[in-house]
């Protein structure tokens, strides 16, 4: 004969948890972005929450771009997050890729004004082909100038420039004179991953 499975104890245990509503940093309006159940508060810290940035600013055309954070501290039923990193969708990327074009990635580990180290991955698309040559020279000039774009200003300053495009608009400005581009953008970027540059 099959034995009763105890429901009783799970229940308990369920009861025993709380929910807590997850924010966004200040850099980014603490804008509400979910919830998460734990049996302590302790429990809760360092949980990775990812939404869009569309979600996060009420702006649809800004659902390509996914963002991640970690939870920092918890205060009564809220927990804060810091900002961990982002990604564009592939689904998004695939639709900038045209023929007879170049993709030009570069991983670029960048040190802002407060210390906080960030990998960067910057893609440029070309307008028409480019040689081997051309592209060295390109990704040589995004990296250089992504790092002193970051070394200008703090973290949030990054962050802020990242989100609003004004690093990509910067960039593409700094290729464009060197070989025709179509596009700049900041397709990735991971937090605190390296120790030196």
């Amino acid at each position: 004969m099959a034995k009763k499975k105890q429901v009783g104890r799970r229940v308990e245990g369920w009861k025993a948890k709380s929910w807590y509503k997850v924010y966004t940093p200040e850099s980014l309006g603490k804008a509400y972005i979910g919830d998460t159940i734990a049996g302590d508060p302790e429990s809760v810290v360092g949980r990775i929450m990812q939404t869009t940035l569309g979600e996060i600013i009420n702006d649809y055309s800004k659902q390509n771009v996914k963002m991640k954070f970690r939870v920092a501290n918890v205060a009564a039923d809220s927990a804060y997050t810091e900002f961990v990193g982002h990604e564009l969708t592939r689904d998004y990327l695939r639709s900038l890729v045209k023929r007879r074009t170049t993709r030009i990635d570069s991983h670029v580990p960048v040190l802002t004004k407060d210390g906080k180290v960030v990998e960067l991955t910057v893609t440029c698309y070309t307008l028409t082909r480019a040689n081997l040559s051309q592209t060295h020279a390109i990704r040589g000039l995004l990296f250089t100038r992504t790092q002193d774009l970051a070394k200008e200003g703090d973290f949030n300053a990054l962050l802020n420039g990242i989100i609003t495009g004004d690093i990509s608009k910067e960039l593409f400005k700094a290729v464009k004179p060197l070989f025709p581009v179509r596009r700049v953008e900041v397709i990735k970027s991971k937090v605190g991953t390296t120790r030196a540059i």
